[in-house]
């Protein structure tokens, strides 16, 4: 259970989340979402995650879900703002944004994506993987590509995680030859 200290100007945002988004569609490919809203709750954040966790936990509002998403991002865009990598602090949520690593909305794919990206948690890497499968067989958008930004959250995650130590070019020479390959 999350332990959240009352604020009634967050909770009063929280309640609100997703009452104003709109959606992508054949004029415009991004969502649009109240900016006001979703700054006031990223200028607090350490008050507002607590929040976020538990509403992310409960809601079954796909918009209300999608603008949560959505400040969690701007959440971590500041962190790593503030210092290198410093959206991995962010790493406690991912229990609650896992609950909708198999969800079908390419709007939720892509903000998870996003956000793992920034985040960087390990546990991510597979449910990234799986929703990349799901969006290549099985296209849901029809006004943008989702798999643009978990493609690149897959290859963030490559590369932060030391595939060129791994795999260097050194190395890839003697396992070139071992199988006899010139």
């Amino acid at each position: 259970m999350v332990m959240i200290n009352f604020n009634p100007h967050i909770m009063i945002n929280i309640k609100t989340l997703g009452s104003g988004l709109k959606k992508p569609d054949a004029d415009r490919n991004y969502c649009l979402y109240d900016k006001n809203k979703v700054n006031f709750l990223a200028e607090k954040s350490e008050e507002t995650l607590p929040y976020i966790m538990r509403y992310l936990q409960n809601s079954n509002d796909e918009n209300g879900i999608i603008e949560a998403l959505f400040v969690v991002d701007k959440i971590a865009d500041d962190m790593n703002a503030k210092a290198l990598n410093g959206a991995k602090k962010l790493d406690k949520i991912y229990p609650y944004l896992s609950r909708f690593n198999n969800t079908d909305s390419p709007e939720i794919q892509v903000m998870l994506s996003g956000i793992y990206r920034k985040i960087l948690v390990p546990d991510a890497f597979g449910p990234l993987c799986g929703m990349f499968y799901k969006q290549i067989n099985n296209p849901v958008s029809k006004y943008f590509d989702p798999k643009e930004e978990t493609g690149g959250a897959i290859l963030e995650y490559i590369r932060a995680y030391g595939a060129g130590n791994i795999y260097t070019p050194c190395s890839a020479a003697n396992f070139s030859n071992t199988l006899g390959v010139a």
